[in-house]
């Protein structure tokens, strides 16, 4: 893969990604959306969904990481880390262009924020939150979600029942084939609705940190706090699972 195609592949699949994932959470958050208070189900689908969408996109390109954890992983897995800083690079420039995206969506409900009375904060509809504020439990949650993620997704490449079907002339890059980027997606969904409880399931330091960022620059009226204090754990907690599946995966596999 050259540095072009995955700087491009990681771009418009983490921004697909980000898209959906910040567009469901806006339409089950905003008034004046017609999936508002649609819970919990719907947001962990809809990011499952964005995971199917961004990662068929960019497997092509750049192998489809979209995740910083996951590119950690694979960077355990296989000793090669001279792309890491590329992958991080392109999938922060992807989430952040994926958070504006789904601001424009949404744009006149998040201008409706000054009408309705009460103003609701919207911090929620890009990044994440703990429902209990204490950090070192919050770090041990998105680190056991992360591995929860990246080590089936490393897993997968070795399952010759998964390995079958790969779309003639493309490359599934870590999938191995296209059958796993659907179960990739189905995994995410099961994440959220299993494990994303506590703090919202980052498991994406890219998903969390460009959308947080683009949360603090944009004019969106009465729109809160930032909540930078906690922004580390989102970030550092995914990194720890990346890095602790892929070598769970050296040691087991």
């Amino acid at each position: 893969m050259s540095n072009g195609d995955i700087f491009l592949g990681e771009v418009i699949g983490t921004a697909i990604l980000i898209l959906f994932g910040a567009g469901v959470c806006a339409a089950v958050t905003l008034h004046h959306s017609k999936a508002r208070a649609a819970g919990w189900v719907v947001i962990a689908f809809g990011w499952g969904f964005g995971v199917l969408a961004g990662a068929y996109t960019a497997a092509p390109l750049s192998g489809g990481h979209l995740n910083p954890a996951v590119t950690v992983g694979v960077a355990v897995d296989t000793g090669e880390w001279s792309k890491v800083p590329l992958y991080i690079v392109s999938q922060m420039v992807g989430a952040i262009i994926g958070a504006v995206l789904a601001y424009l969506v949404y744009y006149a409900q998040f201008q409706a924020n000054d009408d309705i009375g009460t103003a609701q904060p919207t911090l929620g509809i890009f990044s994440t939150g703990p429902e209990i504020r204490k950090p070192a439990a919050n770090v041990v949650t998105e680190i056991i979600a992360t591995v929860g993620l990246v080590l089936p997704i490393l897993a997968f490449g070795k399952n010759d029942g998964i390995g079958v079907g790969q779309i003639p002339g493309q490359d599934a890059g870590i999938y191995g084939s296209g059958i796993s980027i659907l179960l990739v997606s189905l995994l995410v969904v099961g994440i959220g609705l299993s494990l994303g409880g506590p703090t919202g399931y980052a498991i994406n330091p890219a998903r969390d940190l460009g959308p947080r960022i683009v949360h603090a620059l944009l004019p969106i009226p009465n729109k809160g706090t930032s909540d930078w204090g906690y922004s580390w754990v989102p970030v550092a907690g995914p990194l720890v699972g990346g890095l602790l599946a892929g070598l769970i995966f050296n040691a087991a596999f």
